[in-house]
């Protein structure tokens, strides 16, 4: 499989967009609004996902916290607000308790994603979801990998695993699916998936 992904190959260690998560309980958390300049150049690169019929679901738990949402969040040509609100809380910045709206196109890679494995009854495991500027700042200052414009903090972006599932074969399928961004951590197990332009590393 060399080569399928940038750097020389299958690159393992941590997401560049992430660094380690504090514990903060899941409560009434404040929301932040989009990031204008980051969203300018991603939206309309992203491919669109594959129809899914009249409905979507997905199934997901949150790493540390154990915040899980199982249903449908989407149904007859709209989004569910309380679905969308409760998926917003699973993916917020835990270590600065804020939540904020998350594209909802997000869910439709996941969803189409485990639904092409054919593991819509299973659960993804999220190991990074939203992170604020100052998150992202804070991680940036540590690590030259960082980026200071990732899509994680524009609620477009997920690290995530399917338990008993290959990390690699996750990565390969959405590669091969082109809806977004792709990267494969083989030595952490999870995959980073995002809605943004079409890309792997």
């Amino acid at each position: 499989m060399p080569g399928l992904f940038g750097h020389g190959g299958l690159w393992s260690g941590a997401c560049p967009c992430c660094g380690p998560e504090g514990l903060v309980p899941a409560e009434a958390l404040p929301r932040r609004g989009l990031l204008a300049a980051v969203l300018a150049g991603s939206v309309a690169a992203a491919a669109p996902v594959q129809a899914q019929g009249a409905t979507r679901s997905l199934r997901v738990r949150r790493q540390v916290t154990n915040d899980s949402f199982s249903g449908v969040y989407f149904r007859d040509g709209r989004y569910d607000r309380e679905a969308l609100r409760q998926l917003d809380i699973v993916f917020r910045d835990l270590s600065r308790a804020e939540t904020t709206p998350m594209d909802p196109r997000l869910f439709d890679v996941m969803s189409t994603v485990a639904r092409q494995m054919d593991a819509s009854d299973e659960t993804f495991e999220v190991v990074s979801g939203y992170r604020t500027p100052e998150t992202n700042a804070g991680n940036a200052s540590r690590s030259r990998r960082v980026s200071r414009v990732s899509l994680h903090m524009s609620g477009m972006a997920a690290d995530c695993r399917l338990p008993g599932r290959s990390a690699v074969q996750l990565a390969r399928l959405a590669s091969e699916m082109r809806l977004g961004g792709v990267g494969l951590y083989s030595r952490d197990g999870f995959v980073h998936l995002d809605c943004g332009p079409v890309r792997r590393w």
